[in-house]
């Protein structure tokens, strides 16, 4: 069994920042692709930022230049350093991560439970 926990949200003004993390525990050979979404109330999950094996990145228009997203692959471990926060970067912030097997067979998409981010005065 593959859990992804992710930590480091809060309540922030505007203009502050926020790191969050999400580790991945369990039984696996390794992990490929990682990924940050988010939910705001009403809206649909959409891709925040996303970061491969290798560490190509990739970001939402929304957030280029604000965020940045990395991985630590050693501890199995996906970061989101959030600079500039606005109040439409309120949302439930998850992480998706693209898990190989410990036998090389599969590849699974797993999420975590995730996160809220609250950018208010």
């Amino acid at each position: 069994q593959v859990q992804l926990v992710e930590s480091g949200g809060g309540l922030v003004q505007p203009g502050g920042s926020l790191r969050l993390s999400c580790a991945a525990s369990g039984i696996f050979e390794m992990i490929n692709d990682m990924a940050w979404y988010r939910q705001a109330p009403g809206k649909e999950r959409a891709l925040v930022a996303s970061i491969s094996s290798g560490s190509l990145t990739n970001y939402a228009d929304s957030v280029k230049g604000r965020f940045t997203i990395s991985r630590d692959n050693a501890r199995n471990t996906m970061y989101l350093q959030m600079n500039g926060l606005k109040a439409e970067d309120t949302a439930v912030y998850y992480c998706k991560a693209a898990v190989v097997t410990d036998d090389l067979r599969y590849e699974y998409p797993y999420w975590g439970q995730g996160t809220q981010v609250t950018v208010s005065s």
